[in-house]
């Protein structure tokens, strides 16, 4: 068998998340401020909600001692619920939008354990844990070396990534196409970020998930409201020109028997396919060796 070139999975990981950019940079506008800011409610839950099978699945690995560290933690899904398991949770995270909702959760729900740093996590620093988290982010790390290096530089005990078999920025392609006449360039996902750490020498332990993606609403229940659900899904890739949007809206109400298959009374959505999570996990300084 001819030896992997050094580096090569890296470099193809990076590759196409550049293709993607320079699709978004050639399709839209640049972004202004934080993008963020706009869509923070959607990344709201209840911190003291029954755990589903999935974060459930993650709580397994923390103890009651620890410090956790969620690296892109947005408004708290995660971390918010894992504080009331353990000593401390700290998220970093770029957005000033994220941190204050996180921080607003928080207080809410009554969680004071829990801390919000704004920093990207490649510029944090003096942040380590027992646990390190990083949940739906590694698909835009282009630096995806440095990046789990990273990680796993700050975790005392272990690292957990996630990734969904189809990463939500992905799971648009079929509405991104009918919109806008293209193919969505994909984002590398779980399987890629697996073949870089075997690369790096890194072996995790991979478990796959069974619970559905927890931020996709429920199905729409009439044709006008399935048009919406298809544009406010569109309106994720923002930025679009108002020329731009009025065609792509055009093209959906064309396309809306390709983008749903009626269920009963509920237009179910057929451009996102089922999909199911995974999670990447192994200890610090355990390699494949």
């Amino acid at each position: 068998m001819r030896p992997m070139e050094p580096d090569a999975a890296a470099t193809r990981y990076a590759a196409r998340i550049a293709t993607r950019d320079a699709q978004t940079a050639r399709l839209f506008a640049p972004a202004d401020g934080d993008r963020w800011d706009q869509a923070v409610g959607r990344f709201r839950d209840d911190p003291r909600r029954k755990p589903d099978r999935n974060l459930a699945a993650v709580m397994q690995y923390v103890e009651p001692g620890d410090t956790v560290i969620d690296v892109g933690g947005g408004a708290g899904r995660m971390a918010l619920p894992i504080a009331l398991t353990c000593r401390e949770v700290v998220n970093v995270d770029p957005s000033a939008a994220m941190c204050a909702e996180f921080d607003a959760i928080a207080r809410g729900a009554g969680i004071a354990n829990a801390r919000a740093v704004q920093a990207d996590w490649m510029a944090a620093e003096g942040i380590e844990g027992d646990v390190v988290l990083a949940f739906n982010v590694a698909y835009f790390v282009a630096g995806i070396v440095p990046f789990i290096e990273k990680l796993a530089k700050a975790a005392r005990r272990r690292v957990i990534v996630n990734g969904w078999s189809v990463p939500p920025p992905n799971q648009d392609a079929l509405l991104f196409e009918v919109a806008l006449g293209e193919p969505l360039a994909l984002l590398p996902g779980p399987m890629e970020l697996v073949q870089v750490l075997w690369e790096m020498g890194i072996l995790p332990d991979v478990r796959v998930l069974d619970g559905r993606f927890a931020l996709n609403p429920p199905p729409p229940t009439s044709r006008e409201a399935a048009l919406e659900t298809a544009l406010l899904a569109l309106r994720r890739y923002d930025r679009l020109s108002a020329d731009s949007f009025t065609r792509a809206r055009e093209n959906i109400e064309q396309g809306l028997d390709r983008l749903f298959r009626i269920e009963g009374e509920a237009w179910v959505p057929t451009w996102r396919p089922a999909a199911r999570e995974l999670l990447i996990t192994w200890e610090p300084g355990r390699t494949a060796g």
